[in-house]
């Protein structure tokens, strides 16, 4: 099977994508031209084919210097600067995986609460940090990185600091290329025209992806891959633009307001977190756009189970499904059988969520009325997160072109920034 499926077998109206592909073709030939809104962004499109060799080379590099040498990761940065790392991460390895280096994530809050906890716990670590922002000066990542940055140079001494300190920012200006430059830390590029939440396959994703033992260059082929199926011109034969089409149509035509992103794996739930970034950011302007919501079945079958079964029906769900999975749990036998579980005896905990996912599904489109999008994915590694990170990405800037709105700006986020300026007596504000 293609590493991703977009089945829409189970909306509760067939969608007529016939209809749409007239316009997909301009909107494509928009993107690969670059002439609509934004289009000083689109250099994650062709970055899977020509990104910098030298740089993936020094990246693998450096990641093995500090996977020798540090007990610990500082992944410093907020948004598109952590959420992507943290994704892929998380995706391959999982939440308790047997890796010499510990990635810690920090920068993308001010809660005290958590920063001193962290800052504590780092105090007796052999750390090292990657600084990830295009300025320097995002408020969040600014206050941590100082934070840290302090405590290298008092613990260990500057040179030491230096040594551990590699930064990920704009290869032209900012604060921190100014500081990277005088104090000679080692530095990554986030491209300019790139924007942060479609920057995962960049060194913003693939320095800290590489350190937690994850190949970068498997990461770029998979995205190759799905640049290149991305490019087939038959709307019923691209799986990402059909996804596109398909909640574009349920947003549209069918009034839905939300979308529910499900995965049935704790490890999978900083990739939906990545992806309520992405496409929150690129299509929640002019008072438009779906909500991108996200729940972790089976456990939020138990929390908001009873909602989507029978509640407001203002939404509809895509479904994360892995088919392949490269762990399992048998069940045993029990001679009192209290928790009457012998009937699953011999059977594999996957086997068994398999069958909840089947029974959900059914639950939710046949009984509760509800469209449910199920993109089926091969298995989960590499090369195939990858993939899922271009699919993800070419489908947002067509769901986003198909609202009308421009994918890549972000002018409501300014608003609270200016206000906290402000409030803050920031000069300037």
């Amino acid at each position: 099977m293609a590493i991703i499926k977009t089945d829409l077998t189970h909306l509760v109206n067939e969608i007529d994508l016939a209809s749409y592909q007239e316009k997909v073709n301009v909107i494509d030939k928009m993107i690969r031209e670059g002439t609509g809104e934004g289009a000083d962004f689109l250099g994650w499109v062709d970055w899977p084919a020509n990104y910098d060799k030298a740089e993936l080379e020094s990246i693998k590099e450096n990641a093995k210097y500090v996977r020798e040498n540090y007990e610990c990761l500082v992944v410093c940065g907020i948004g598109g600067s952590y959420l992507g790392a943290r994704a892929a991460i998380e995706a391959v390895n999982g939440e308790f995986n047997k890796n010499d280096l510990e990635i810690i994530w920090l920068g993308m809050t001010l809660d005290s609460h958590y920063l001193s906890q962290v800052m504590d716990y780092l105090a007796t670590k052999k750390f090292a940090v990657n600084v990830i922002s295009k300025s320097g000066t995002t408020t969040e990542t600014a206050v941590a990185f100082r934070l840290l940055k302090d405590l290298l140079e008092k613990r260990d001494g500057k040179e030491a600091a230096r040594k551990a300190i590699f930064a990920t920012t704009d290869a032209n200006k900012g604060a921190l290329l100014e500081l990277s430059k005088k104090e000679g830390y080692v530095r990554f590029v986030l491209p300019g025209n790139i924007g942060g939440r479609f920057s995962v396959q960049t060194a913003v994703g693939l320095f800290p992806i590489a350190c937690a033992g994850i190949d970068p260059q498997a990461v770029l082929e998979g995205s190759a891959e799905a640049r290149k199926d991305a490019m087939e011109k038959d709307l019923l034969k691209n799986e990402a633009y059909k996804y596109a089409v398909a909640r574009h149509h349920m947003y549209a035509s069918e009034k839905k307001a939300v979308e529910f992103f499900i995965s049935y794996g704790p490890n999978i739930r900083n990739l939906a977190e990545w992806w309520k970034q992405l496409y929150g950011e690129s299509e929640g302007k002019d008072q438009k756009s779906l909500v991108p919501a996200s729940a972790t079945f089976t456990t939020d079958l138990h929390s908001l189970g009873q909602f989507i079964q029978d509640g407001s029906p203002v939404f509809f769900e895509t479904v994360f499904h892995i088919v392949n999975h490269r762990h399992d749990v048998y069940i045993g036998h029990d001679e009192e059988n209290l928790d009457g579980l012998n009937y699953l005896e011999g059977k594999s905990v996957t086997w068994v969520q398999e069958k909840a996912y089947e029974g959900t599904l059914k639950a939710h489109y046949e009984d509760g009325n509800r469209s449910n999008i199920v993109l089926d994915i091969e298995s989960m590694n590499a090369h195939n997160l990858g993939y899922i990170f271009y699919f993800f990405e070419i489908a947002c800037a067509m769901s986003a072109y198909l609202n009308g709105v421009n994918p890549f700006n972000q002018p409501g986020v300014e608003v609270y920034k200016r206000n906290m300026f402000h409030l803050l007596g920031k000069p300037g504000f």
